[in-house]
Order: C-alpha cells, then structure tokens, then sequence
C-alpha cells in the first residue's frame, strides 16, 4: 500500500509540473494584437483627432497605428501630448509609418539626419515597438546594386531603432512585385539584403495584388519574416491603382482569414493592422466597425 501511494503521489507531481510546463511555454507565445491605421480614417483624423480615437476606442479597438507626422507632431500633437491622449483613451500605438527618404542618410558622414534621429526619439516617447517606412523612394529602385547598398542603411535603421528598444520596418506596396531589377523582383532584393533581427516586413495583403504579388507564396517562401501585417481586402476597381480597391474583409479575392491563419502559424505574425483606404460608399468609421467585428468573429 505504501508503494501504491508513492507512486500516485509520484504520478501526480509530475503531472502537476506538466502544467505548470505547459503554462510557463504558453505565457512565453507571442501575443496576437489587433489594430488599425489611422489612414482608414484619414479624413476624420484630419477634422478632429482626438474624438475620433475616442470613436475607435468605444468600438473596441486598443491599438493604432499612426500615419501622420509632420515637424515632429502626430496630428498636429507633440510626442508627449499625444501619448498622454492615448493613455487616456485605453489605447497604445506599438507601430507608426513614417518614410525614411534619402535625405535621412548622410554617406559623407555615414550617420542619420538629425530628422530621422527624432523620429525615432519621438516613436519612443509614443510607445512604437515598430517604426515603419511605407514607401521607397523612385530614385532608390533604378538599378539593383544601389537597391542593395542602400538595404545597409535599412540595417543601419535597425540598430539605431534598436537603441530605444525598437525594431525598424518596411510596409510594401505593389510595385515591389511588378518591379525587377536584374531580373530579380525589388521585395526579393530587399528581403534577401535585410537582417531579419534588425529589420522587421509589414506584409500589406491587398496592396501587392495589383503588382502580382501573393501573400501566401511570400508567407510560404519566407518564414517568420512577416512580424506585421495589414490585414486587407480587395475588389476589382475601375478607378484605384493596378485595377483593384481596398473592401470590406472577406468581400474580396485575398482569402483574408486563411492569410492571417497562415501569418498567425508560420509567418511570425504578431501584429495584425486592419486597413481599409476605399469604402463603396459606406462612412469610413462604419467600415473599421464592420472590419473589427469580423476579424473578432475569426478569434482574433
């Protein structure tokens, strides 16, 4: 009897430090966070910023992404100022788009401009996990080799954002896909020329359609590269750039759900970032509700 008792005691201490295994290994997953840029709602943000944050914030969203920042102000608000808006709202801002041009780099010195300095300082004070650059400039895609120098400074980024506990990133459009230089394709390019642990990839799902770009064929051929994504639908589109326009999720042709799915699984997705720049009518506020109810009826 006493053999039999150690033994369950035994089994169930061990079982016992299984779980508590189990539950330190699922607290150390990446969270998953949902968001939306605030270039959904440009229009509004421009009348009155602060009330509509308030908007987003009773629909339920908790995080944001800015896209304006302009001499060293987010919606015409200094860095502290805006923060502390946020802090009153319940909201956080762990990523912004802000594009670092040429003019940001000094070859004669091999430093940063000052500008870009405190766009960095400035992302800090907001709370960014993720500065992010949404475009690259026409003079920066003429040929591969400079393409390819210039991906140094990208890593360069990345340090200098690591410094404040940051991570440097891009967001892509579409010509990144219909674009090659020396038969390569200008993402392949970057991609292949960037520290992953340096330089982190917003994946935009819907803007690389029209450039033939397809999220799943990246998500399968570069794993873990894509911590951000904005999570995005498109429709066909007589007026918007390469024949198609932004929608409503899971109204279009980008199979949304199973792209995040796969984002989530493989991708190294943490950060998904609703983004809608066309409504067919409907108030833009309205779209980010729907956008929001839908993603959540997904189980994100």
């Amino acid at each position: 009897m006493e053999r039999r008792e150690f033994l369950q005691k035994s089994a169930l201490a061990l079982a016992g430090t299984a779980a508590f295994s189990s539950e330190l290994l699922a607290s150390k997953k990446p969270k998953h966070m949902v968001g939306v840029q605030l270039y959904s709602i440009r229009d509004d943000m421009r009348k009155d910023p602060v009330a509509n944050l308030k908007k987003l914030a009773e629909m339920g969203y908790t995080n944001v992404e800015h896209a304006n920042y302009i001499d060293r102000k987010f919606y015409g608000f200094s860095a502290k100022e805006f923060r502390k808006i946020l802090d009153d709202l319940g909201l956080k801002m762990p990523s912004g788009h802000t594009v670092m041009g040429k003019q940001h780099w000094d070859e004669s010195k091999n430093d940063f401009s000052d500008s870009w300095k405190q766009t960095i300082e400035d992302a800090a004070i907001c709370g960014q996990k993720y500065v992010i650059s949404p475009w690259l400039d026409v003079a920066l895609r003429k040929n591969f080799d400079d393409l390819k120098r210039y991906m140094e400074v990208f890593n360069k980024s990345g340090e200098l954002c690591k410094k404040s506990g940051m991570k440097f990133g891009y967001h892509n459009h579409d010509f990144e896909f219909s674009l090659k230089l020396s038969s390569v394709k200008v993402y392949d390019i970057m991609l292949q020329n960037t520290d992953p642990n340096l330089v982190a990839q917003q994946l935009d799902i819907g803007n690389m359609y029209g450039g033939g770009g397809r999220a799943a064929d990246l998500l399968k051929q570069y794993p873990s590269r894509f911590e951000l994504m904005h999570v995005k639908d498109e429709i066909k589109s007589e007026s918007e750039h390469g024949g198609w326009e932004s929608a409503i999720l899971g109204t279009g042709v980008i199979g949304v759900k199973d792209i995040i799915d796969m984002g989530k699984k493989s991708g190294g997705t943490t950060q998904f970032i609703i983004e809608q720049e066309s409504y067919q009518g409907k108030a833009p506020l309205d779209c980010m509700k729907e956008d929001l109810a839908i993603i959540k009826k997904w189980g994100y």
